[in-house]
């Protein structure tokens, strides 16, 4: 199996945590098809950690929550299925999960064959309880051929958390995405831990392999198992995910979609950027401008001929930000200039020759799209 664009979906964990169950699963189904999810790309429906019984049964295959899922998962999946939905579970690759349930060491390749047998089209796959003895890659390994011998396309995405050098081994393992940081809380500074990690990485990131810098807290708004008092504000909710889209993270939802304000849904659903995100070429951002309190201008180039502007201010301050074309190899021998669109303003910048400058607030950010055109 091969995933050619970052997958896109919802997650249960960041907001519910332990407090899952079958009603709530079915009730986001419903959500991300009536409120327009689906149609913009998200379709994975994941459930995260908590979902199994504290043992697995005489055959030695987990067993569904008979309270939260009296139903079993078979049949949540069909649901799903019905809904034009992909369904998603969890599991670790260490003894137990990271909330103490059992997980996949030993037995991979039971659990990849009774996933597929419910239907599961993704897994996530966490790195807690990992016998120190174990090498991680072997784990991840052994993983990626059980599923890629059970019978059914199963995307797996690796959530090691960048330890032990993951992005040195990961693209061996059949892992069709990797988390290459911590754990993501809902306020700025988690934002922008994680893009500065993205510096040192970013090349790493590619097709069949996408480097996953954690689920969305966008429209958190402090509440849920991650959200915090001294959550985002709209401007940073919008800079999370302009970099989350623009350096080609899997966009996984964790935020409750059924509550959702229309500055979330604006953010969430904004489709010239998830095109941004989704490009068929995924080729690899470079680094234009980086200054050093941290406000930086990136460049992407798209598969129509298209250049992409990613602004990302992590400063405090506001900042101006001046690009020569020059730098971005269009010198005036080459007898273009570039007609520029804000992706988030959506409105016509203009063309312009040689240069642009423009300005971003602390905590901001812009993304630019621009076409090439003759003088």
């Amino acid at each position: 199996m091969i995933v050619t664009k970052p997958p896109m979906g919802w997650n249960s964990w960041n907001t519910f945590a332990h407090n899952i169950d079958e009603n709530l699963i079915k009730e986001i189904a419903d959500k991300m098809v009536d409120e327009g999810y689906l149609e913009c790309g998200y379709d994975y429906l994941v459930i995260d950690d908590c979902w199994s019984e504290l043992k697995r049964d005489e055959q030695g295959r987990l067993v569904p929550d008979h309270v939260k899922f009296p139903n079993g998962m078979k049949a949540l999946a069909d649901y799903v299925h019905s809904k034009g939905l992909k369904f998603g579970i969890y599991s670790c690759v260490g003894n137990y999960t990271c909330a103490g349930y059992p997980a996949s060491f030993e037995y991979e390749f039971i659990d990849a064959e009774t996933f597929a047998e419910w239907g599961v089209d993704y897994l996530k796959l966490d790195y807690c309880y990992k016998p120190q003895s174990e090498d991680g890659a072997k784990l991840y390994r052994r993983m990626g051929l059980a599923l890629a011998n059970c019978g059914r396309d199963i995307v797996l995405s690796a959530c090691s958390w960048g330890a032990d050098e993951t992005h040195r081994w990961i693209k061996s393992t059949g892992s069709h995405l990797w988390r290459s940081t911590g754990d993501i809380v809902d306020c700025f500074s988690s934002i922008r831990d994680i893009y500065n990690i993205q510096k040192g990485i970013y090349e790493y990131n590619g097709q069949g392999c996408f480097n996953d810098m954690d689920m969305l807290i966008v429209g958190m708004g402090g509440k849920g198992h991650v959200g915090r008092e001294n959550c985002c504000t709209t401007e940073e909710y919008r800079t999370h995910f302009s970099i989350w889209a623009f350096f080609g993270s899997p966009l996984m939802i964790g935020s409750d979609i059924r509550t959702q304000t229309p500055e979330t849904k604006a953010i969430l659903q904004n489709k010239a950027v998830i095109a941004v995100n989704q490009d068929a070429a995924y080729r690899q951002p470079y680094l234009l401008t980086g200054r050093p309190d941290n406000a930086d201008v990136w460049v992407r180039h798209m598969e129509n001929g298209d250049i992409v502007l990613g602004y990302f201010n992590m400063s405090d301050n506001e900042v101006g930000f001046p690009v020569s074309f020059t730098d971005i190899g269009l010198n005036r021998s080459t007898g273009v200039k570039l007609r520029l669109f804000d992706l988030w303003e959506m409105k016509s910048l203009g063309e312009f020759e040689d240069i642009f400058v423009t300005g971003v607030p602390a905590h901001g950010s812009k993304l630019i799209r621009a076409r090439l055109v003759k003088k």
